[in-house]
């Protein structure tokens, strides 16, 4: 653990993600999800954490690994497809991982998602956080289309709404 990420993280209160991921910020995530999902046969699913508590940042644990925690504590993992998506930001380090689960990863690889994730953390880094967040789900939808065309008549498995942790 470095002095500056414990910093990062002890100097990101919930509030200050709150002001950044205001109700309307967050209606329109949903509202993006709900329309994009009609286009592909994947479950999309936006969670944003404030910061990692600090045992977590003592045993090194990574923006990475915080988001596979939170993709099987959500259940993501459990759509009759195997298509959830978890679009996780780490708000104290500006960092955005995609976790996939199995049907989907066995057609786009880690590096399209990576890379992604990249694309979305410019605007993050200077304070475009709906933006940014709307850029996860519209490219994360755009890489399913591809792959995952929609299948007839579908149900919503997972939630529309953001999750602030």
């Amino acid at each position: 653990m470095t002095l500056k990420r414990l910093l990062q993280h002890l100097f990101s209160p919930s509030w200050l993600m709150r002001r950044r991921f205001t109700p309307a910020v967050l209606h329109d995530i949903e509202r993006a999800i709900a329309t994009l999902e009609r286009e592909h046969s994947g479950e999309l699913r936006v969670v944003v954490e404030h910061a990692l508590e600090p045992r977590d940042l003592w045993v090194g644990l990574t923006p990475r690994q915080r988001a596979l925690q939170v993709f099987g504590q959500l259940g993501i993992w459990d759509t009759e497809g195997n298509n959830g998506i978890l679009i996780y930001f780490l708000f104290a380090e500006r960092a955005v991982e995609i976790v996939a689960d199995r049907g989907i990863a066995q057609r786009v690889t880690q590096a399209e998602w990576d890379t992604l994730c990249r694309e979305v953390e410019t605007p993050l880094r200077t304070g475009g956080y709906r933006d940014g967040a709307l850029r996860a789900v519209e490219g994360a939808a755009a890489l399913l289309r591809r792959h995952f065309p929609p299948a007839g008549q579908r149900s919503n498995e997972l939630p529309d709404q953001p999750v602030l942790l």
